[in-house]
Parts: structure tokens; sequence; C-alpha cells
């Protein structure tokens, strides 16, 4: 099959920011692309001056993709969230310009799981505190406060890809296993679902969360919900740093009215490694805080660069946007024409979901002689996505023409 595309590969470029693990920059180059990379996160001026010219942006969570920032970025093709969240760009904007934002929501779920259940033996047993008393050079085997997991009740907000994970390993370890989702889920094993936040926090004697970044889930946790939670109990945040309310958390633990708690993401966060960290929480008995590394692990973040980095390489390749947040879902299987002329040329084109658009497209291409043979059409909110394949013809005619519709985002012929 010919090759030919829009832009020549090695002239496609990718900036990776954050440190985004090698295995992606070596995907990307073998594509053929340029590729850039930074360890840190740059603020809104040197990220406008960083992608100016790029056409693949990679970012993990602290670097802010603003509307200044894509409007800046006039070749952008996609932005690679290298990350579960993607509340660090503005994905509407991104997606009225016709930027799908693909992100890796699942393949750090072992590495979160997996701290998550260690926090929790943690926790019970009281390890942080016999830690720090032994490097004070205190020895003190007193079993006051430490407890087995076995039999207790774990309680989990979200039983999405992480939360069920932690349940299976839960289970393993002899806990009773119930949690809350907005939706009704099949539960794994023998965990139960129980019918409201409220249910779950009274019978618990630990609460996990595994919920996404929201308006419905910012600072769902505060002095009322923590009020409700068994004297003693614990709490365990690695979703989202807004979901917990500190000031309530901290209060509780000063009074003791909880057993300990566990954050690895705080409402604030600092920019870098060189930056202080400031809580209300830190310094307090038996609580465990961690920089934000619960899918910080080389497994987590080398399958995280392959797969966001592979959906990067299909957008630019194929125009396939399975996998992105921000605009419809298409995936067109590429037409081989060898048999009858030659490939078909591939366009792609985003356009505002009005009524009459696919018909004007359509109408434009019959106009030219040309036979449609293949074409997947999908809308999501105020965009609209449309993958053609056409019989072999002045594909870059066909192209302006689509590009005169005045609802036209932008289109793109990719060979």
């Amino acid at each position: 099959m010919a090759s030919k595309t829009s832009y020549p590969k090695e002239k496609i470029r990718a900036v990776l920011l954050e440190g985004v693990h090698p295995a992606g920059a070596a995907l990307l180059r073998d594509e053929g692309f340029q590729v850039e990379t930074l360890a840190g996160a740059p603020d809104e001026a040197k990220l406008i001056a960083l992608v100016e010219k790029a056409h693949l942006l990679g970012v993990r969570s602290r670097t802010q993709v603003t509307p200044r920032v894509l409007e800046a970025a006039r070749n952008l093709l996609a932005v690679g969230c290298f990350c579960i969240g993607t509340d660090q760009v503005d994905l509407g904007v991104a997606g009225r310009r016709g930027v799908p934002v693909f992100n890796s929501p699942f393949s750090n779920t072992r590495s979160v799981a997996e701290l998550t259940i260690a926090e929790i033996i943690a926790l019970h047993r009281r390890l942080v505190d016999k830690s720090t008393q032994m490097h004070a050079g205190v020895w003190d085997k007193s079993a006051a406060g430490a407890h087995e997991v076995r039999g207790r009740t774990l309680g989990i907000v979200g039983y999405g890809h992480i939360g069920s994970q932690v349940s299976v390993l839960a289970e393993a370890l002899g806990m009773r296993v119930i949690y809350h989702d907005v939706l009704s889920k099949m539960p794994l094993g023998n965990a139960r679902q129980v019918k409201s936040l409220g249910d779950l926090l009274r019978d618990a004697d630990v609460v996990t969360l595994h919920v996404p970044a929201s308006a419905s889930t910012r600072g769902m946790i505060g002095a009322a919900q923590i009020k409700k939670m068994k004297p003693g109990s614990y709490l365990v945040n690695n979703s989202r740093g807004g979901v917990v309310q500190i000031d309530a958390l901290a209060a509780a633990l000063r009074e003791e009215r909880l057993g300990g708690a566990a954050l690895d993401v705080f409402p604030v966060e600092p920019a870098g490694k060189g930056e202080g960290f400031e809580s209300e929480v830190r310094g307090l008995a038996n609580v465990i805080l961690t920089p934000h590394v619960g899918g910080s692990t080389e497994e987590a973040q080398a399958a995280i660069a392959e797969d966001a980095c592979t959906k990067l390489i299909r957008f630019v390749n194929v125009g396939t946007t399975t996998g992105a947040v921000n605009v419809p879902e298409v995936e067109l299987p590429a037409q081989d024409r060898e048999g009858d002329g030659g490939r078909a040329h591939r366009i792609l084109h985003f356009h505002q979901n009005v009524p009459g658009v696919l018909s004007k497209m359509h109408a434009l291409i019959a106009g030219l002689g040309v036979n449609i043979n293949a074409e997947y059409l999908r809308t999501r909110d105020d965009v609209g996505y449309v993958v053609l394949d056409v019989d072999p013809t002045n594909g870059r005619e066909v192209l302006e023409r689509l590009r005169s519709i005045p609802e036209t985002i932008r289109a793109r012929l990719l060979w």
C-alpha cells in the first residue's frame, strides 16, 4: 500500500514533557517522528513557545494545557495525557479545535491498587510510626493499636478499574469488601454494592477512594462524611486531591476520631521536586504521605507511555480516535483499493455538530464525480468527526472543497 500522508513523518514534531518514560519517545522515533523531551512541567509562557510548531504534545498531570496554549498551537494534531486524569487539559477548547486528547486510563491500575493495599496494611499495623520511632532510636514492641486486616471491612468508593482491582486483592487477604459507585456495577468475588455513600462510611473499617475529578466528587469527603465513619477507622485517597477536604480530615485525625490516613494526592501539589510541600496533615500520627506516586512504577510508566503513544500514532497515521476523551471515537479500517486503480484517499473532517454538514460533504464530493467507498461519522457534544475513504482522484482538490464548508473545524488528507 502507498504510505504517503499529508505530513511527511520526518516532519512531524512531538514534544513530551514531565519525564515521560523513554519507551514512548522510542515508539515515536521508530515511527519516524521528531521527538523533543523535557523533564519538568513548563509554565504557560514556556509551553506556548514549545508547542507553536508541535504536532503532538505529551504531558503528565502537572502541565496545564490552557486555552491560550491550544490557541497558540496551530499545528497541533493531538494531545496525549500520560496518566489517567485529563483535567489538566481544557478538553472543550481542544475538541472545538479538532484536537483529540488521549489518556491511558488502565495502564497503571495494578500499581495504584498495590499501593492502596500496602497502605491499608501499613495503617492497620502503624508501620510508619514504628519506623519513625526506630529511626529515632526508640524500640517499642507494643501491639497496642496494631491489627490484622483479615476480617476487616473495606469500603471502596468508585468501583472502576482500580477500585475493582483493589477489591480482588483485598479479598485475597481475607477482607470483606463493600463498594459504592454512581453506576450499578457487577461485583467481583464476594464484594457487595451498597446503596449510598453514607451506608459505606458507616460500615467500613477502612475507606479507599478511587473516583475521578469532577464537580460531583470535589470535596465529597468533608466533616459531615467523616462523622459518619466508624471511630478509629482509616481513610485512603489515591484518586484526586480535591476529593477530600484536608482541613476536615486533619481535624478528625488530631481529635483521634480516625485511626489514620494515607494520602497520595493533595488539593495543591508542588510543581516540581525542589518546591516545598505544605499540608495540614504533615506530622500527624499514623498518616502516610506520598508525593503522587500511585502510578509511578517503572512497569506502569512504560505501559502508559506505550499505550498513549500508540494512540497518538494511530491517529496520525489512520485517523483513529478510539480512546479519545473529548471528540467522537471513530475507527475505520483502511481500504485497500490496489485491485481497482490504487488505494483510496482518506480524509479526516472535524466539524460543528449541526444539521446538514454531512449532506454538504456528500454534495461536494459527488459534484467532483468521486465515489465514497467507506465512511464513519460520529458526534459528541458540539463536535462531529467523519473519516472518509474515496476512490482514487485528486485528493487535494477534495480536501480543499471540504475545507470550504463553513462548519468545518479542521480537515486533513492522509493519503
